[in-house]
């Protein structure tokens, strides 16, 4: 996890963390054996210390573990420019293009499509549905590419279509369907 934080933050939740653990491992091994009546009398204080340390440790975490946003496009900056790529990098144009959507069985996608209750939502003349919870289907992807339709199945709330509002799709479906099953649908929904 730490490989993924940088090093300022790294260090800072690194710090908090040793003066927990250095906390725990004095007052289990070292303390006691110069005062065996450790914490006696003072175990109310001995409880309040360990309460701020262990929350200091999960605050730590929370400000100082977190992933960046990914606000800006990736490879770009807030301002909106690209960097400069490293010496050795290659460029985006000098970049392979990605590889093609994997083909899937249209006829195979009508059944996942029948059998995860699509039709109850969305309105598809390939299936005979009319469902009116989510957008139409003829109309929504009509002209996109297999990357967009699987993004719309497996991230629902990534880009929604004008009219609709956000969570209502499930955003489970990149677990419950197999990568076939994926594949499959998308053909169906292309083809559709």
């Amino acid at each position: 996890m730490l490989l993924g934080i940088t090093t300022g933050n790294a260090v800072a939740l690194g710090v908090i963390a040793g003066i927990f653990v250095v906390f725990a491992l004095a007052s289990a091994l070292l303390i006691p054996r110069r005062w065996p009546d450790f914490p006696g009398e003072h175990l109310r204080w001995f409880i309040v210390g360990t309460l701020v340390l262990f929350v200091a440790t999960l605050g730590a975490v929370e400000v100082f573990a977190v992933e960046p946003k990914e606000e800006a496009a990736a490879g770009e900056t807030a301002t909106g420019h690209e960097p400069p790529p490293p010496p050795g990098a290659t460029t985006q144009a000098e970049q392979p293009p990605p590889a093609p959507a994997a083909e899937g069985d249209a006829a195979a996608g009508e059944e996942v499509f029948q059998g995860q209750g699509c039709g109850n939502c969305h309105a598809f003349s390939a299936a005979g549905s009319s469902g009116a919870v989510g957008p139409d289907l003829d109309e929504s992807l009509q002209g996109d590419d297999a990357a967009f339709i699987r993004e719309s199945i497996v991230e629902p709330n990534a880009e929604t279509a004008e009219g609709y509002q956000a969570n209502i799709m499930p955003a489970d479906y990149g677990q419950k369907l197999t990568p076939k099953q994926l594949d499959d649908l998308v053909a169906f929904l292309q083809a559709g």
